[in-house]
């Protein structure tokens, strides 16, 4: 192919043309919606990354990376020994769980209670370890979360226990006066209006209980690690991830990205519509000049990749365009404070965006197939050019 021919035709047909403006109109607003798709794109994947990413965080924080649990029978200091033993990069604590009432004057409050070793939770707990008390904790000293805290007309409590004890001819539920000596904020609201933790040596003589519920643990990679664990777990005991834990809430937020993928795309696709309708109002207004081309041994491939190329620097333009835009509106929503989100819902007040590498990758290569198939159609419809019939009638 003569590069230099198909070089100099391809800057001519982009030159605004008085005859026909309305071409010249038609790839300006394939170039605008273009632009427009890819920069939306951008920046509706990078505020669905970033919202991910925080909830994925606050839900890391309060479920822990690990959790081993027994469906059957307690868990026995001896276990968590052997596993320390074992695992020595891997961080470990046990803790008791049990729902309760938490009353406080008139007030009535339904609670999940841990029972937790402090200096062992705040290894793997950022939530704990940023709120825990410089002071030593009692054994019946317990820390809410802010919006319990806030509801407390006194930092002495009863808490009503779901567990039942004998008394008389029958059995009563059992009530233990508490101290609540501080709270923790996590940034979701449903865990700090009903979790409390509580000293695990307190919670074992109020449940008359000697071993653990379960064990968190923190390490590195989850992933891995919990592969690692079940190889060593006796019968009767689980593992469970965070991931796991939270499953249908991540498969939600997965899906809602890819519609919201899906229906944004299709302002890349309207657009390249009026690519192929542009270069078809070309090939016919062209049809003396491409008759001629041919005729005077400019061959069919030449002529195809004239309008296939022409298509295509529409198109990649308006993604050139569209991405800087983008990267421009995603800096804008990081550096300024322009949309601000509840802090009680969301856990942060600023918007967090973050595109990530893979998606601006499908973004950019999904709209250049696009406009590539976009190009094509027109491009082989001025290569059929019958040249006898166009020189012959017109």
């Amino acid at each position: 192919m003569n590069k230099k021919f198909i070089n100099y035709i391809i800057k001519r047909y982009l030159r605004f043309d008085k005859e026909h403006p309305f071409i010249y109109i038609s790839f300006l607003l394939a170039f605008l919606g273009i632009l427009t798709g890819v920069a939306t794109l951008m920046i509706a994947m990078g505020i669905m990354n970033g919202m991910d990413k925080e909830f994925e965080k606050k839900l890391k924080v309060m479920n822990y990376p690990l959790t081993i649990y027994s469906a059957f029978r307690e868990i026995d200091k001896e276990f968590l020994t052997s596993l320390e033993k074992k695992f020595p990069d891997f961080k470990f604590s046990p803790y008791l769980q049990t729902s309760a009432v938490l009353k406080s004057g008139n007030e009535m409050k339904g609670i999940l209670l841990y029972g937790v070793d402090f200096n062992k939770e705040q290894e793997v707990n950022e939530v704990i370890k940023q709120y825990l008390p410089n002071r030593k904790i009692g054994i019946f000293d317990v820390i809410v979360g802010k919006n319990i805290y806030e509801s407390l007309t006194s930092n002495k409590v009863i808490i009503i226990f779901s567990t039942l004890s004998p008394m008389g001819f029958g059995v009563a539920p059992i009530l233990k006066k508490v101290n609540v000596i501080g709270y923790f904020k996590s940034g979701l609201i449903a865990y700090d209006k009903s979790i409390a933790y509580m000293n695990i040596k307190g919670l074992q003589k109020i449940l008359h209980k000697k071993g653990f519920d379960g064990i968190h643990i923190w390490c590195k990679d989850p992933f891995k690690a919990i592969k690692e664990v079940q190889k060593i777990l006796p019968p009767g005991y689980g593992v469970i991830g965070w991931w796991e834990q939270n499953g249908n809430f991540f498969a939600a937020l997965k899906m809602e990205k890819r519609a919201l993928f899906l229906v944004l795309m299709l302002i890349i696709i309207v657009a390249s519509l009026n690519i192929i309708s542009s270069l078809l109002m070309m090939v016919m207004s062209r049809r003396k000049e491409i008759a001629l081309m041919l005729s005077l041994g400019a061959s069919k491939k030449e002529i195809k990749y004239i309008f296939l190329k022409l298509g295509t620097i529409i198109g990649v333009a308006g993604i050139v365009s569209g991405s800087l835009v983008g990267w421009l509106g995603i800096w804008v929503l990081k550096t300024f404070d322009i949309i601000k989100l509840p802090v009680d819902v969301y856990g942060v007040s600023k918007l967090p965006v973050d595109l990530s590498l893979i998606d601006y990758l499908i973004i950019i290569v999904g709209a250049f197939i696009i406009v590539l198939l976009s190009s094509f159609y027109p491009a082989k419809k001025a290569s059929q050019t019958d040249v006898l019939k166009v020189l012959r009638y017109e």
